[in-house]
């Protein structure tokens, strides 16, 4: 996956949520927007998405370039995964007619086929139990678990996460991180957005940092651990080394944010997570 993003601008009312932001990713796996809440992370993910329309700009992903007309965002929106904060399960469906309604009403499959292939779905998650709930007979965890089988079963070129935990207590947290994870490790291009930041450390590929609606930092998220172990493994006496432009972005993003930030706030482990919990983020917000 490879996003490009040049001079992306979106307001509402007088207000700049993205300012020209820019943004050029190379080829990865999965991105990863943190900042503070406001900053604009909702609303570039729901312009991906197709969901929103920008005022100016050019946001091209694998080398196709997003047009945004009617006709071409419904081919795209077809083409792409959204896992929202709130799940958005219908809730007079049951978890398994969530999934199939899509499969069937927009990409034309059979009934018999998307119940076979949600059914296979729910059963590698270890949600088949859960086929005939109703999202009210389910717990926040669930829900989103079966949200984000929802997505996957489209078979999406890309996933996109806006703040899948941010609902959840720590415990069904810990099982959608969990679930998330597996996604990547399969292979599957994803772009998350998330406060969970040390999550973040062990899921992307590429990390960047969002604030007033434009891209303070970004970079490569190996480079932050190769940062990381040169601060412990240097010597006093070294002199200075002159970074490269990524990884002093890494250091500021990652680094700071993982290291010196966990520092000073609470810490929790979380099912095998380990959790930041940074000054009242996290919460449900309508627009990053």
């Amino acid at each position: 996956m490879r996003i490009e993003i040049s001079g992306l601008t979106k307001r509402f009312g007088e207000t700049a949520v993205l300012d020209e932001l820019e943004l050029v990713t190379g080829d990865v796996r999965s991105l990863v927007l943190i900042g503070p809440s406001g900053g604009g992370k909702s609303t570039l993910l729901r312009i991906l998405a197709g969901l929103e329309h920008p005022e100016s700009g050019e946001l091209v992903v694998d080398g196709h370039p997003l047009v945004f007309s009617e006709k071409e965002l419904l081919e795209h929106r077809r083409r792409v995964g959204t896992v929202f904060q709130s799940f958005n399960l219908f809730p007079h469906l049951t978890a398994l007619e969530n999934i199939t309604l899509p499969l069937i009403k927009v990409h034309g499959w059979t009934p018999v086929e998307a119940r076979e292939s949600a059914m296979t779905l729910l059963e590698g998650f270890k949600l088949e139990e859960h086929a005939a709930k109703k999202p009210g007979q389910l717990s926040g965890g669930q829900k989103q678990r079966v949200a984000i089988v929802r997505a996957v079963a489209i078979k999406p070129d890309f996933l996109l996460f806006d703040e899948p935990t941010s609902a959840l207590d720590p415990e069904m947290t810990a099982e959608v991180l969990d679930m998330i994870q597996r996604l990547r490790e399969e292979g599957r291009d994803l772009v998350l957005v998330t406060h969970q930041l040390a999550f973040a450390r062990t899921v992307a590929d590429h990390v960047a940092f969002l604030a007033d609606g434009r891209i303070v930092e970004a970079g490569p998220a190996d480079q932050g651990d190769a940062r990381e172990r040169g601060r412990h493994q240097g010597h006093a006496d070294d002199p200075p080394r002159e970074l490269p432009a990524a990884e002093e972005v890494v250091l500021g993003v990652l680094l700071a944010a993982v290291g010196d930030v966990a520092d000073r706030e609470d810490q929790r482990t979380v099912g095998g997570h380990h959790e930041v919990v940074c000054g009242g983020e996290g919460q449900n917000h309508a627009r990053g």
